[in-house]
């Protein structure tokens, strides 16, 4: 496995660890955002780290590279690719048409302080 995984899975845990620190000394309302950056950057990273001491080790390095073929041949298979390209284009497209035509557009805006809109009526009658 690169180095670069390795690299990448200690920043995640640090990065995490660094928000589990803030969310215990911080109380504010940001306190819930720190606690899922720190379960976000936490766990992952930590999975990161084993991946790599597991593949790296000797005795997966075979397979590891069995399954690094595998994947290769897998990612340009022709007619995958176009299959994923089509399914791609038609969820995006069925997307934009679910925004354009929806009834209430403003469903799909973001308000910054939600008593802004208190008294607005979301439904039409």
């Amino acid at each position: 496995m690169k180095k670069s995984n390795l690299i990448t899975g200690i920043l995640y845990v640090l990065f995490g660890v660094t928000c589990f620190i803030a969310a215990l000394l911080i109380k504010t309302k940001l306190e819930g955002i720190l606690w899922g950056f720190a379960g976000a950057g936490i766990f992952p990273g930590i999975m990161m780290i084993c991946k790599y001491f597991y593949w790296s080790s000797p005795k997966n390095k075979v397979r590891y590279e069995e399954r690094l073929e595998n994947e290769r041949i897998e990612m340009h298979d022709e007619l995958k690719t176009k299959v994923r390209d089509r399914a791609g284009r038609y969820t995006y497209s069925l997307g934009l048409l679910v925004i354009c035509f929806s009834r209430d557009r403003r469903k799909f805006c973001v308000i910054d302080e939600p008593r802004q809109y208190e008294n607005l009526r979301l439904s039409q009658e």
